[in-house]
């Protein structure tokens, strides 16, 4: 069983092992030959440790895997934190558009929010340094740092039209992967639990949830993995053990030899969980960025009949990587595993089935953009292409989605703006997009837009009353 220990789930999750001796280079004179003609000969210089890494980056894009990577010092470090039960920085979503660096929201209670960062303000300069063509992770590490130190920024407030100072002391902040609350359905309680990651506090999490809608009265439990890209499998098992029976089989592994290990579940000595949670009706929410250590999950209460999967299909990732510490602190993450369900299925590249297929809104599946530009008939835009998307599926009818401004999408924008009493003009522009942003997040919010959700409800409600 230390397979549970080691292995991580994930689109970018992997497992930890510590690595043998790395080979030398030394020993392969044709590696010594390319690395002595460039270091003594190239006209553009490269500095050793650079030259190490795109060896080590250049192995495993060979491999054709694109869960097969090396990761420097750094992003191994951005990585881990990524699955962690707690992050430090100043708390505030930071995204690129147009090579501007603009703050999507401080987090609710956050330092950037308590220092007065707004939504819309753009990132110009990170201690004095002004930004330039870095990417938007550079900007990010920049800005975090040791829980108890400064950042200095200097934004530019579109609003305001001036330029501000804020030194943001970094602090620590809880990162919640369970969410939960009881819905009361026509005499029926439902617990809805959804679950953002498998990260490592994320079976505690999900403990605590459990107990709370089961004390509430819950009769049934809805399980929320839509865009999920997984984590680690000891949430899974555990997460596994609270609603199957002990020993039973939820996954099993196949190495590069072929052979097969089932794992099983097992009681925890950390957790303990209501074992009503056993017997209650189980439906599963899932969509297509459901992945990894989600679709063990699904797969598994499928191949078990122990619950019923609501949605699309499935993401598709059926690899395990280990990784593997290398000696100049970066890591090499590899695939060494399939995952098989229960039943021996391998769900690579196809996903997991939904038992209930439901599609969702697009409203529901568009990433929301913040955008800064302004638009106006005749422009051609991807950004113009996302707003007639949201337009028409708010039935404001652009006409077309193709990115092309034309007279039907400037009418669709002046009949928005109207509804939205903003002021009156045809063109995209700011205060558009916030708007457009806002009413689909409004859209969002309220639970009789969620086709998936709505499903899950009444067939649970219908289950429960026969």
């Amino acid at each position: 069983m230390m397979l549970l220990g080691v292995v991580l789930f994930g689109l970018n999750g992997c497992g930890k092992t510590e690595s043998k001796q790395s080979q030398s280079v030394s020993k392969y004179p044709v590696i010594d030959e390319a690395y002595e003609a460039i270091q003594e000969k190239a006209v553009y210089p490269v500095e050793k440790d650079m030259l190490i890494e795109g060896a080590l980056r250049g192995m495993t894009d060979t491999i054709g895997d694109p869960y097969s990577t090396y990761l420097t010092e750094q992003e191994a470090a951005s990585h881990r934190e990524s699955l962690a039960g707690s992050r430090v920085g100043i708390g505030a979503e930071v995204t690129r558009t147009n090579g501007k660096y603009i703050i999507v929201s401080p987090i609710k209670g956050g330092p950037a929010e308590k220092a007065g960062l707004q939504p819309y303000d753009e990132i110009v300069r990170v201690n004095g340094e002004r930004l330039g063509n870095e990417t938007l992770q550079e900007v990010v590490n920049s800005i975090r740092g040791k829980k108890g130190t400064e950042v200095k920024l200097t934004i530019f407030r579109p609003d305001a039209d001036k330029h501000m100072e804020y030194t943001i002391e970094r602090d620590t902040m809880p990162v919640q992967s369970v969410n939960h609350q009881l819905l009361e359905e026509r005499g029926a309680k439902l617990g809805y639990i959804a679950l953002t990651m498998f990260g490592e506090e994320t079976a505690k999490e999900w403990q605590k949830a459990t107990s709370d809608v089961i004390k509430q009265g819950a009769q049934a439990v809805i399980i929320d993995v839509r865009g999920n890209p997984g984590g680690y499998l000891m949430a899974v098992s555990e997460i596994s053990a609270s609603l199957l029976e002990e020993d039973q089989v939820f996954v099993v592994m196949q190495d590069a030899q072929g052979s097969l290990a089932p794992i099983v579940t097992e009681k925890s000595e950390k957790l303990e969980f209501n074992e009503r949670l056993k017997q209650i009706p189980i439906v599963v929410l899932q969509d297509t960025g459901s992945a990894s250590a989600s679709e063990v999950l699904s797969a598994a209460l499928k191949d078990l009949k122990r619950g019923t999967l609501i949605g699309t299909t499935s993401f598709g990732k059926g690899t395990v990587q280990e990784t593997m510490e290398l000696s100049n602190g970066g890591e090499l993450k590899l695939s060494t595993n399939k995952w098989l369900t229960p039943k021996e299925k391998w769900i690579h590249g196809k996903g997991v089935a939904a038992d209930i297929e439901v599609k969702q809104s697009v409203l529901f599946t568009e990433h929301l953009q913040m955008v800064t530009e302004t638009f106006k008939e005749g422009h051609f835009n991807e950004q113009i292409a996302y707003a007639q998307r949201m337009l028409k599926a708010l039935d404001y009818q652009p006409g077309r989605t193709d990115g092309y401004y034309d007279k039907d999408t400037a009418a669709a924008v002046l009949a928005f703006r109207a509804d939205r009493q903003i002021a009156e003009s045809k063109s995209m522009d700011r205060v558009f997009f916030t708007a457009l942003k806002e009413t689909v997040e409004e859209f969002r919010n309220e639970p009789k837009n969620d086709k998936q959700l709505r499903m899950a409800v009444d067939f649970l409600v219908n289950e429960l009353g026969e």
